[in-house]
């Protein structure tokens, strides 16, 4: 059996849902080994979190330039080959590029930088390494939405005629509400944030997800936002209208102050002859609309999926499979791609995914501020 891959956490650390999701998700396959990082930008505390965790305190460094010195003053076969980036968003982009520059593979939470300025020179760099680089859209790693994107490549639905996507959550409240607690959360900081909240955060999974889904590529969008309150700079609710095409077109309702929803992501693709829903919430569930038909519900680890659907699976039919298996899936493709072993395409989200992701969130803040129009993506 091959070795495994030996994978640094930049972040994570405390009680971070973020960290355990990486960390679970990491092992979840046998393919990665922590051996260690930077959890918290106090070298003590991220000392006591490793030993925490059952990881040697050797390997734990003070930043991410003690790691990447003594890193490449090891042998090649014991360094570590692959770094995870959960930081706040503005760290995103310079520890990216400055692994990609040191031939590092990079795990990157999204959104992928904090501007589109940046992911673009992120991308450059990326084409100068030999690096695989991954962004973590973690809902794509679900056997059902891998499933969607099979049927619809395949033709089930015949040409696509409206897509519509809801992320509601409503755990902004306490903070929005709150003129202190507004002024002092990094989410709402537009320096360690990036320039959208709402869009950054979860509007820009619900673009990445139809982009995935459908095969297609979004041409122009307009969106109205909402800030709620005079002095909070940054979005935290959004309808954005999409056009593919002349005649095919979509809604993305995203909103962080929908109160009492929790993880209401939905997803909804229409064909000339059939439609497609899938609820992050009931992940195990692909429902199959039809005229004149009854409504077929379709679940993971039965012989009538695909092979890439199947290939995420892990339990058997009946067995519910989430969020943890959703991102183990990813770093499962990842470790395919690094052992440069054979992999599908849709096992992992690309760097250019989160570069068309960064493209999104300006141009949605740009429709907005310029009076709710029309821009164009670029492709």
């Amino acid at each position: 059996m091959s070795k495994k891959i030996k994978l640094a956490i930049l972040g994570g650390g405390g009680d971070s849902l973020i960290g355990i999701l990486h960390r679970v998700a990491s092992g979840m396959f046998d393919q990665f080994e922590v051996v260690g990082g930077v959890f918290n930008v106090d070298l003590e505390e991220s000392q006591n979190f490793a030993r925490k965790i059952g990881i040697g305190t050797n390997r734990i460094y003070k930043d991410l330039d003690g790691l990447i010195a003594a890193e490449n003053a090891l042998p090649e076969e014991e360094r570590v080959q692959v770094v995870s980036i959960l930081t706040p968003n503005f760290l995103h982009y310079p520890m990216a590029k400055q692994l990609l520059e040191n031939d590092f593979h990079v795990i990157c939470e999204k959104p992928l930088t904090t501007t589109y300025e940046e992911a673009k020179i992120l991308e450059e760099t990326y084409k100068n390494s030999n690096s695989i680089f991954a962004v973590t859209y973690t809902y794509t790693g679900y056997p059902m939405v891998r499933q969607m994107k099979e049927m619809i490549a395949e033709g089930v639905l015949g040409k696509i005629q409206k897509i519509d996507v809801q992320y509601y959550q409503g755990w902004i409240n306490p903070i929005i509400h709150d003129e202190e607690k507004r002024a002092n959360t990094w989410r709402l900081n537009p320096e360690k944030s990036g320039i959208s909240c709402c869009v950054g955060d979860i509007g820009t999974h619900a673009f990445d997800m139809i982009e995935y889904v459908s095969g297609m590529e979004v041409k122009n969008i307009l969106a109205d936002l909402n800030y709620l309150y005079r002095d909070n700079r940054m979005d935290i609710d959004g309808t954005i209208l999409l056009r593919f095409d002349e005649y095919v077109k979509g809604v993305i309702r995203t909103s962080q102050i929908a109160t009492g929803e929790e993880n209401n992501f939905t997803v909804s693709i229409y064909g000339e002859k059939a439609g497609l829903k899938w609820e992050q919430e009931n992940p195990n569930y692909l429902y199959l609309l039809e005229e004149g038909e009854p409504m077929r519900v379709l679940k993971p680890g039965h012989a009538y999926n695909s092979k890439l659907s199947l290939d995420g699976t892990k339990l058997p039919p009946g067995h519910p499979e989430g969020i943890f298996d959703s991102m183990g899936n990813i770093y499962k493709g990842v470790a395919r791609a690094i052992r440069k072993e054979d992999y599908h395409p849709g096992e992992f989200p690309t760097i250019h995914d989160g570069i068309r992701g960064m493209n999104f969130i300006e141009k949605a803040v740009e429709s907005h501020r310029q009076g709710n129009i029309w821009v164009e993506i670029d492709e």
